[in-house]
């Protein structure tokens, strides 16, 4: 793939289909000569970490094989959390658009869905304290101060669902795109718990009985939780690049299953289009 041309508009770039969970063939969202992009299936690792001393499978070493060379991820996604992953090619490449996620000049967009109606739009400023997990972070220093952690959010659609789950006869839930400005761990997450309306498969902070429900009855036994898009600057072309992930076949479904297509803007639908459910 080469590079855009000067005066072209923002580049959105997708991954035909939706990736299959556990293939070794990842999807790639863009390539050129210093960067490439993959979309991320929901339960694979970014890296080896000490909390999954067990799992065998991350997305750095099957790109740096799918690809024949070595790959430097720019940022992490958490194992549950599927979407938009970007890697440098060269540690020079890395270190130049390292810049701007140091400096938070791109954006980017998850999207949730999440139990209860969410509010139609807000920014969420919480600081949060460092979350240490007791293998990696052992001899991590536990009484840190929270620290700054701001999240941009829209409520993109609803539905009230005619099965219950809680004390309720209905079942609320909510599409919620989400722009963090701050990077804690877990930030989306915690943020939207904090709210009182948790992403729905988030086994940590969501609640079990709705979990356990849309893992047996509707097939979506992983967390709801997508990067959608990243958006930012070409360090060396200076073209605004927009990076956009298909929706994997358990967002799609539902997705299609609650008539939430209307709301996502048209660029996120491609998959949805080719795969009709």
């Amino acid at each position: 793939m080469v590079y855009p041309q000067k005066g072209q508009p923002a580049l959105a770039f997708f991954c035909f289909s939706a990736p299959e969970p556990m293939s070794d063939e990842l999807p790639i969202l863009y390539r050129d000569a210093d960067f490439i992009a993959i979309n991320k299936p929901s339960g694979l690792l970014v890296h080896r970490s000490m909390i999954d001393r067990h799992e065998t499978r991350f997305a750095l070493q099957l790109l740096r094989d799918q690809i024949g060379q070595r790959v430097y991820p720019l940022h992490r996604l958490d194992k549950p959390t599927s979407g938009v992953l970007l890697f440098a090619l060269s540690p020079e490449a890395a270190r130049d658009a390292g810049e701007q996620f140091a400096e938070k000049q791109l954006q980017k967009t998850y999207l949730a869905i999440t139990r209860g109606y969410a509010p139609e739009s807000g920014v969420i400023n919480h600081p949060l304290r460092e979350e240490l997990d007791k293998i990696s972070d052992k001899n991590a220093q536990r009484d840190k101060p929270a620290q700054e952690a701001i999240t941009r959010f829209e409520r993109l659609a609803t539905t009230a669902q005619p099965f219950a789950i809680d004390r309720y006869p209905k079942s609320r839930f909510s599409l919620v795109q989400c722009q963090p400005l701050t990077g804690r761990k877990h930030q989306i997450r915690r943020h939207l718990k904090h709210i009182s309306h948790p992403i729905i498969g988030d086994a940590k902070h969501g609640k079990g009985n709705y979990n356990r429900y849309f893992a047996k009855h509707l097939n979506a036994g992983r967390l709801l939780l997508t990067a959608i898009e990243l958006e930012l600057t070409h360090p060396y072309t200076h073209e605004r690049l927009v990076i956009s992930a298909p929706l994997d076949g358990v967002f799609q479904s539902l997705i299609t299953r609650f008539h939430w297509r209307e709301a996502l803007p048209q660029r996120w639908c491609k998959s949805l289009a080719d795969n009709p459910m």
